[in-house]
């Protein structure tokens, strides 16, 4: 099969499409022909050689697709050949062909096109298992977004309104920021010219924010806390803004705060399909019910692979950018 390698790390035209082995399922496991994958900061992360995949794993990128069963490995029994399906994956997504633990597999949701489907998994599992399992976001709290436009973003700003919570967001322009009203947030703040610290506080009544999902780290951190609310939880996904920073924790005691640091691709396959049963009874019904849906940017050729990592890191887009294949 065809598939994207990294021979050496280095910038997008590290990319290289070229014919590899085809995987095999193995037991427990179904084989996907894809259709589409979606394009992550991880992906980017692991092309430069920061972020390899957790051990057993293919070295192909790609965290999550959309596609068709073509294959079953032993003892999978609630899937047949020719499902629609899309998956959240450790690795391997950029490719013809990638085998997906069973407890990884969500259908199709209806209404939702097969290539836009690889948009879901990995932003709909990293919002939910974060957003909701871990900081409990509830009815009526404010929701602190930063990179509102993201995929993760977008994707946090219409579940947390499904849940009738407030949403403050961070974005880089007025166009950004549009989207991510449209999408239904409410507080608005430009990074480049506000402080989203003061902004919150403004906006809340001095509240603050409850829950903050953030992916810049160190560079955040200080004014994350400042940012919180009493009993606010405050999550880490990200560390654009680098790895290590200082914390008050005098201010994180007074405020009876949590910062809570946390990542999917290298958690235990149970983990992953407690995550993916919990996405699929509670945010499937949502989608298919036209509530939240997938934000796709652009769309680009397997092959242009470097093309859409480059996009994606001159961060002018808005939601997701996916690979197609076919």
């Amino acid at each position: 099969m065809q598939a994207i390698t990294i021979p050496t790390p280095g910038g997008p035209e590290a990319l290289v499409l070229a014919d590899v082995d085809a995987p095999e399922p193995r037991a427990g496991e179904v084989l996907v022909r894809v259709a589409a994958a979606g394009v992550n900061r991880a992906d980017s992360m692991q092309r430069q050689g920061f972020y390899p995949p957790p051990p057993g794993e293919s070295e192909v990128p790609g965290l999550e697709v959309s596609g068709v069963i073509e294959a079953l490995g032993e003892g999978v029994e609630a899937w047949s050949v020719g499902d629609e399906v899309c998956a959240l994956l450790a690795g391997g997504g950029y490719a013809e062909l990638v085998r997906v633990p069973v407890g990884q597999l969500l259908p199709v949701p209806r209404g939702v096109s097969l290539a836009d489907a690889a948009a879901l998994p990995e932003v709909v599992c990293t919002v939910w298992s974060n957003v909701f399992l871990t900081a409990n976001l509830q009815p009526g709290e404010v929701l602190l977004v930063h990179g509102g436009s993201s995929g993760i973003g977008t994707m946090a700003i219409q579940l947390a309104k499904a849940v009738r919570a407030t949403v403050a967001v961070t974005a880089g322009s007025a166009e950004k920021l549009e989207a991510c009203r449209s999408l239904g947030a409410e507080v608005l703040v430009n990074y480049r010219e506000e402080d989203f610290v003061e902004r919150v506080r403004e906006a809340t009544g001095g509240h603050g924010a409850d829950v903050v999902l953030d992916n810049m780290g160190a560079k955040y951190l200080g004014r994350n806390v400042d940012v919180l609310a009493v009993n606010g939880r405050l999550v880490v996904i990200g560390m654009q803004g680098g790895r290590v920073g200082e914390l008050d924790l005098g201010a994180l005691l007074a405020k009876r705060g949590a910062v809570i640091a946390t990542s999917l691709r290298a958690r235990p396959a149970a983990e992953k399909a407690a995550i993916v049963a919990a996405v699929r009874e509670h945010v499937w019904p949502l989608v298919e019910d036209g509530v939240v849906r997938p934000v796709v940017h652009s769309r680009h050729p397997l092959a242009a692979a470097a093309d859409a990592h480059r996009e994606l890191e001159e961060s002018g887009h808005v939601g997701k950018i996916l690979l197609t294949l076919g």
